[in-house]
């Protein structure tokens, strides 16, 4: 099984038997989500490919398609319905050379008013007999930004980010990792069809809307923590944490406790949970005192102070090894996230019989089901 499999290499490395960099395992994937809550449902399907090309290099290409339908609660107070599908395709190469592994990557992404491309590098380097191993990647985005039913509405962006990782074997049990993350945007970086409201008395809602305004660059800074600790009943368990701050005043921390557990040579078990919590961007209100308030204006709630809690349970099942192949291992898996989120000054304005700025709070239930069938060889 792949839980199986990741701790014995573990406990390799950590024996310091693995002298050089190893290539990913080959492997094949294929993957249905789904995503339903606050009004919206997002699902489709995934295929992954990865191959070896030799003995130094290995392939790997990656389509997924979303088709999002519904109406979030920003949706239903300023428009109808809708519904797109965005389709995304990835192919990368990696190199072995040595301890190090040199990697490519190309990715592209399209849905009716936003295209997005992306190309990025990366090395990571094993030393000190495989106990520490150091990573550095450089990206670049270009998108393209539409709005449907206006063919003059073009804007653009671009996205760059770099990643520093540093990860140590510190015991025979025990895997830590370092990672750090620099992420600078510019463009057009708000949604088109997102509005702000402000105080209107003309308005019967006492309210009235008018268009995001956002800067035109974001720059993003985070760190976080990995620890993985292999328990003696062959069981595994995780805890992470993250920082993330950027140049529009969000703070934000994230933990996250997973456990893994093998019941038998078939069945594997998860369970995870993860806390979040951010503050909100400088720019953002739920409601402004007049039109026109500030030269930066948001309302997206994603901007807003929340935060959520998931939990979430899986389950693996390794499938008997077919006779016509035996040499590939076939695995099931299954997993579900329950995720509550909790606003902390967004207001769900479709209650309609409450005053401007009274509103009840916001919060969602949201429930993510993926679906696997991989298959190693």
């Amino acid at each position: 099984m792949a839980v199986i499999r990741l701790l014995i290499s573990l406990l390799l490395i950590c024996g310091a038997a693995a002298q050089a960099a190893i290539l990913p395992q080959d492997r094949a994937d294929l993957m249905y989500h789904s995503y339903q809550g606050g009004g919206v449902s997002i699902d489709g399907p995934a295929v992954m490919l990865r191959k070896k090309a030799g003995q130094s290099v290995s392939v790997s290409a990656y389509y997924y398609v979303d088709t999002v339908s519904g109406a979030s609660v920003d949706v239903q107070a300023t428009a109808s319905a809708y519904s797109e599908t965005r389709q995304e395709k990835r192919l990368g190469v990696d190199y072995l050379a040595g301890n190090s592994i040199l990697s490519a990557n190309y990715a592209q992404s399209d849905e009716d008013d936003y295209n997005a491309k992306s190309i990025s590098f990366a090395i990571s380097h094993d030393t000190f007999g495989g106990m520490t191993t150091l990573s550095l990647e450089a990206g670049l985005g270009d998108d393209e930004v539409g709005r449907n039913g206006d063919d003059s509405f073009s804007e653009s962006v671009k996205r760059y980010n770099y990643k520093l990782g540093w990860t140590q074997v510190l015991s025979s049990s025990w895997i830590a990792a370092l990672n750090m993350q620099v992420d600078l945007d510019e463009g057009f970086l708000n949604n088109p069809y997102r509005s702000v409201r402000y105080r209107d008395v003309a308005d019967p809602r006492g309210y009235a809307y008018q268009r995001e305004v956002y800067p035109d660059t974001r720059n993003a800074f985070a760190l976080s923590l990995v620890n993985k600790v292999y328990l003696p009943y062959r069981a595994a368990l995780s805890v992470n944490l993250r920082h993330y701050q950027d140049s529009w005043d969000i703070r934000a921390l994230d933990a996250e406790v997973e456990y893994v557990h093998p019941l038998t040579q078939q069945w594997t078990l998860e369970g995870k949970l993860r806390w979040y919590s951010q503050g909100q961007a400088d720019f953002y209100r739920d409601l402004f005192d007049f039109a026109s308030q500030q030269n930066f204006m948001a309302r997206d709630k994603e901007l807003s102070e929340f935060n959520n809690l998931t939990l979430g349970i899986g389950a693996s099942y390794a499938l008997p090894v077919w006779g016509f192949w035996p040499e590939a291992t076939p695995e099931l898996t299954l997993q579900w996230d329950h995720i509550r989120f909790n606003y902390k000054n967004f207001r769900n304005v479709t209650v309609t019989d409450a005053e401007a700025g009274l509103e009840p709070l916001y919060r969602l239930d949201a429930n993510v089901i993926r679906a696997f069938f991989s298959l190693y060889f």
